[in-house]
């Protein structure tokens, strides 16, 4: 069970860190590859380079998204140059520091060592985290941050002394005030640190003494501390991203207008009603129905084709790991895999009752990415039974990756021979 003591835990199986640092450095290795071409913006990067190079100037730009993502991407183009590498490095790093922390937390929580190289590998062949990784938007370097601050908590309260346990909740307000002040997405996953510490705290003490000292979930961590490093701070990072827009020549963000600044920031994102071609909702994305064709023409000499859709097998068959999720959490006490069907569901629940008038399939990167850690436990439990399952199990992987390499070609925008050539990969016509 996970978030017990440390004493209880499990040690029959070894820490997966070779294979998951393995995994991980593959992964960045193929999202470096190439990722110079296109030479020119594609999608979504004409909003966000352009902000990054303006930024580098204080001259305000895309004001309806936080700062650091961009901060990131310009502070690359200062260090770099004005090049397709500077513009795309920061995302490309950030989706492999993410997915090692997405790792880092699977074992934390699980302590499950198939389970923990599993949902890695799942969620370095899902699809979605490596187009995301090879572009110059925001989406990657907030998403990597949120797995950083989850897996901090979640190591967090697996250490064993408190010193160490300090430095990782640190370490958790660090990362999530960063993930928000990239981009707002990620919003709910990082509300689960304090409602598990909550929960964990009441769960020990009861609500009338919420506040002992020595309580759990963390020993020498007070209820204050804990609401200190996961709420304060966290908040108190996002705002300092914030810093170069006070320095804006014109249209500075005062210091003290807080709540001024984020009614402009949503304001600007609610004016963006025009239908967009690509423009999806939350139920196309679970089915995988509809991605993205984030570029599909002749460039760089050749005609080339990326497209932002979830790898058929695995966000398919997440779905039905889904369902054995809740049966598992309701009547194995599998509280590791409810972690990630709560992580899922908030992020996903936020764009279903989300009101912004137009959404897209890449904002199921977060709940995409809890959904491979839910099917690789539930592939773990086949792995556990006898006769044909633990077959079963080792070809829907076998599969997943193969799969991974079939689409590569247009994941990562390889020459193709012909333009009617992307027909080979488009297995619904809604995928078009």
């Amino acid at each position: 069970m996970p978030f017990t003591a440390p004493q209880t835990l499990s040690s029959r199986e070894r820490d997966p860190l070779g294979w998951c640092v393995l995994i991980v450095a593959l992964f960045e290795a193929m999202a470096l590859w190439r990722i110079g071409t296109p030479t020119r913006y594609y999608f979504d990067e004409i909003h966000y380079v352009p902000a990054a190079l303006k930024l580098l100037d204080l001259i305000p730009a895309n004001r309806e998204h936080p700062l650091f993502g961009k901060e990131v991407i310009a502070g690359l183009i200062h260090l770099l140059g004005d090049r397709p590498l500077a513009w795309r490095l920061g995302p490309a790093l950030f989706g492999g520091l993410g997915l090692f922390a997405f790792a880092r937390l699977n074992w934390h929580i699980t302590q499950r060592r198939r389970a923990t190289i599993a949902a890695t590998a799942l969620l370095a062949t899902n699809f979605m985290w490596f187009v995301q990784s090879r572009i110059a938007m925001l989406d990657m370097i907030s998403a990597g941050m949120c797995m950083v601050g989850l897996w901090q908590f979640a190591a967090a309260l697996r250490a064993r002394k408190t010193g160490p346990a300090r430095l990782h909740l640190i370490a958790s307000g660090l990362a999530m005030g960063l993930c928000l002040g990239a981009k707002w997405s990620a919003a709910p996953a990082l509300m689960m640190p304090g409602l598990a510490f909550l929960i964990l705290r009441l769960r020990e003490t009861g609500p009338l003494r919420i506040g002992r000292r020595g309580a759990g979930p963390i020993k020498g961590i007070t209820f204050t501390e804990a609401a200190l490093w996961l709420g304060v701070f966290p908040l108190a990072v996002y705002w300092a991203t914030y810093l170069p827009a006070m320095f804006y020549p014109h249209h500075a963000v005062s210091p003290w207008g807080v709540i001024e600044q984020h009614e402009l920031m949503i304001r600007l994102q609610d004016s963006v009603k025009k239908p967009h071609p690509y423009r999806t909702y939350w139920y196309q994305w679970v089915a995988d129905w509809r991605g993205i064709w984030y570029l599909f023409e002749n460039v760089d000499g050749a005609q080339r084709g990326i497209v932002m859709i979830g790898n058929p097998l695995s966000m398919i068959a997440g779905l039905f790991a889904l369902v054995w999720g809740v049966w598992a959490t309701a009547f194995r006490r599998r509280w590791d895999v409810l972690a990630f069907v709560v992580l899922y569901t908030a992020c996903l629940g936020m764009w279903i009752v989300n009101g912004k008038p137009v959404q897209f399939y890449y904002h199921y990167l977060l709940p995409g990415a809890f959904l491979m850690a839910v099917l690789a436990l539930a592939l773990d439990a086949l792995w556990d039974r006898r006769g044909r399952w633990p077959k079963v199990a080792t070809g829907m992987m076998v599969l997943a990756l193969l799969l991974f390499a079939l689409f590569y070609p247009i994941l990562s925008g390889w020459p193709l021979p012909f333009r009617s050539a992307y027909n080979f990969w488009m297995w619904l016509p809604s995928w078009r």
